[in-house]
């Protein structure tokens, strides 16, 4: 799956909340830290992509971006696929 893949399948309206993560890199003091935050959540799936895309379009701090769905009332790890992003060494580098 790519990311294309993903966001669509993310923006189904099967009524669960659309939550967007941002990631990214950040320098405290003399180290590298990735920090991913929860940055919009609503349940109307036309906003999620509206957000996501305006997000994208002015994101000039080389962040990344990534729609989940989510579940209301529901333990998110014991699903097959939750918001989280992965941030490697070689990302803070």
């Amino acid at each position: 799956m790519n990311d294309k893949d993903y966001l669509k399948m993310a923006l189904q309206d099967d009524g669960n909340l659309k939550i967007i993560l941002k990631g990214y890199v950040e320098t405290a003091d003399t180290e590298k830290v990735g920090v991913v935050g929860v940055v919009y959540i609503t349940n109307d799936p036309k906003k999620a992509e509206q957000k996501y895309y305006e997000l994208n379009a002015t994101n000039d701090d080389e962040a990344y971006y990534m729609v989940y769905s989510c579940p209301l009332d529901t333990f998110l790890p014991s699903l097959g696929h939750y918001p989280s992003l992965e941030i490697s060494k070689e990302d803070l580098m």
